[in-house]
């Protein structure tokens, strides 16, 4: 695995909801495997995770804001976009799957992945109930179609103390699938 990660760039989006401390196991391992991570957290996501925990375990700046003003002539969400190999929403709530589902860009994180032709990996946390909606299912049939790679979720306990599917994949899983992902990308080079 050291060899597939080395140097790989990645943007990780830091959603809402409690899911979001596993993020920062994901920064961890990501950076365990020589990888680059640029970090961007959403204002939901600030609310679970603060900005200066993420900056230093990820020993880069947290991007939070479509406008920077430090950064007037640069775009973020274009720079960000053309810098990565992949970019890892974890995680996503259902709102931010309808958002990404409709085209919507309202904040640095969708104006991102709306700009980006790179991989887009989206790994869901949320209610069971929220994630059996009908509506829910064909937001993520729709990015599914949009060519997106789903993670997740998995069945347990979840921390509104009801149990069904909705449970943010594990870190370690995660970068399993992201792994696998670059080792299909790199079978397909060689073809």
């Amino acid at each position: 695995m050291d060899k597939l990660f080395n140097k790989k760039k990645i943007i990780l989006i830091i959603g809402g909801g409690i899911a979001a401390y596993k993020s920062i196991d994901l920064i961890r391992l990501f950076k365990k495997q020589n990888c680059e991570i640029k970090v961007v957290i959403t204002e939901s996501g600030k609310k679970f995770v603060t900005p200066l925990s993420v900056a230093s375990l990820s020993q880069n700046k947290v991007y939070q804001d479509i406008f920077d003003s430090e950064k007037e002539a640069e775009m973020d969400h274009i720079s960000l976009s053309r810098w990565c190999d992949i970019i890892l929403f974890a995680p996503i709530t259902a709102n931010s799957i309808a958002k990404l589902a409709s085209g919507k860009a309202d904040d640095l994180a969708s104006t991102l992945i709306l700009a980006s032709n790179k991989q887009v990996i989206l790994a869901p946390a949320m209610n069971v109930r929220m994630w059996e909606h009908p509506s829910t299912k064909e937001n993520l049939n729709k990015l599914k179609k949009y060519g997106y790679k789903i993670i997740g979720p998995e069945i347990g306990d979840m921390a509104c103390g009801e149990f069904g599917e909705g449970k943010m994949t594990e870190p370690n899983e995660i970068i399993k699938k992201i792994e696998d992902y670059f080792v299909n990308l790199n079978e397909k080079k060689k073809l």
